[in-house]
């Protein structure tokens, strides 16, 4: 079983990678949709396409705030046995590489997580004040 787990290593830092990547691309994502995009939608009044836009944006960064911590996770525990195993046959060199994998994916999948869940809370957030300002706007007749 050992050989089939640390073939999962490189691709799961992979994804790792990937992960962080999605997740300061979201991050620049946000700062657009907030100063440009969403201003728009609540001049145009649409509060249907406000809904569907937050929907999708909200959900990507839901994804990213649980996968990133989980990859984190197994390419934490991953590199751990091969480690533990050097550090019994005295192999400290080995057991440094491994620690160190370790920990910097852990921190990654963390930092994916983070940046994740603080865009979902703010997304919420927006699109839950972009869709008042246009009730508000709405002549008494077409408020539901």
């Amino acid at each position: 079983m050992h050989p089939l787990v640390n073939i999962l290593l490189q691709p799961v830092i992979a994804a790792l990678m990937l992960v962080v990547a999605l997740a300061l691309w979201e991050l620049g994502t946000a700062a657009g949709e907030r100063l440009l995009a969403l201003p728009r939608l609540v001049a145009a009044g649409d509060a249907a396409e406000v809904e569907r836009l937050g929907r999708r944006r909200i959900q990507r960064v839901d994804v990213i705030t649980r996968i990133g911590p989980m990859l984190g996770l197994m390419g934490t525990l991953i590199p751990l046995g091969p480690g533990l195993a050097a550090l019994g046959r005295g192999e400290l060199d080995i057991l440094a590489t491994a620690m160190s994998v370790a920990f910097d994916t852990t921190v990654l999948g963390l930092l994916a997580g983070i940046v994740g869940f603080v865009l979902g809370r703010a997304r919420r957030l927006w699109y839950e004040r972009a869709l008042e300002h246009i009730e508000a706007a709405a002549p008494a007749g077409e408020r539901a």
